[in-house]
């Protein structure tokens, strides 16, 4: 694929998923603000882009390659939306309350010593409100919107206009709460000092930082699969079918 400076990093994420590795470890935010070009996020990042570019262009050609099973660019939207189901929402039911437990561990033993630890519970606690909504209405309303589009699409039948008027508005719903999301896990990563177990930190501190820090690898990985691909195609989609009926 071509890599240049004036594409946008969801663009280039989206095209080639081995890039959000690179991205992750890089620091550059490619799902929230997966609308930037790759120049406007590495200064965000503080990076220069020939370098990023120097590190995308050594990933292997294999692992660029479209057509994978990780290529979703190109599967029904149907498969996507059931995987984003059954791998990230299952994680975040998952690991959210498994970390809210630990963290209470974690203070309880700690605290003194640590005040952050009570904003850090806070974080965690509004965000696990905010994710468990922002699922329910993915699953409920727009994921199951999104197969029927697809199924109109096969069939070339008039879909019935949602209660919701068009899927953009939903969509618009689901990327600001993205947003708040990114913004918290933002706020956990500063608390935490970039999830720096402290000197006196025992192993249930490591384990509740390593926690945070996979929890938020993912949680990027499945926005970044929801702003960057499912969202726009679904856009498209509806455009095509909607124009199709008249």
């Amino acid at each position: 694929m071509n890599i240049n400076e004036k594409r946008t990093v969801g663009d280039i994420a989206a095209e080639m998923p081995s890039a959000a590795g690179v991205f992750e470890k890089l620091g550059i935010d490619y799902c929230c603000g997966g609308q930037k070009t790759l120049m406007e996020a590495c200064a965000s990042a503080g990076l220069k882009p020939e370098e990023v570019v120097s590190h995308l262009e050594q990933v292997p050609p294999s692992s660029r390659e479209t057509g994978t099973p990780d290529d979703w660019q190109k599967r029904p939207l149907t498969d996507l939306s059931a995987y984003i189901v059954t791998k990230h929402h299952a994680f975040v039911r998952q690991e959210l309350p498994r970390l809210e437990r630990l963290l209470y561990e974690v203070r309880s033993a700690h605290l003194e010593r640590h005040p952050e630890l009570r904003h850090l519970q806070a974080l965690v606690r509004d965000l696990t409100l905010e994710l468990t909504h922002h699922m329910l209405k993915e699953e409920a309303v727009l994921f199951p919107y999104i197969t029927l589009l697809e199924a109109a699409a096969g069939r070339t039948e008039t879909l019935a206009r949602p209660f919701f008027g068009t899927v953009r508005n939903p969509v618009r719903m689901m990327t600001q709460e993205h947003d708040n999301a990114g913004q918290a896990l933002r706020e956990i990563r500063a608390t935490t000092g970039n999830y720096t177990v402290p000197a006196d930190g025992c192993a249930s501190y490591r384990s509740l930082l390593d926690g945070l820090r996979a929890f938020e690898e993912d949680l990027h990985n499945h926005i970044h699969l929801e702003n960057n691909i499912l969202f726009p195609r679904a856009c498209r989609l509806e455009e095509e079918v909607l124009n199709s009926g008249e």
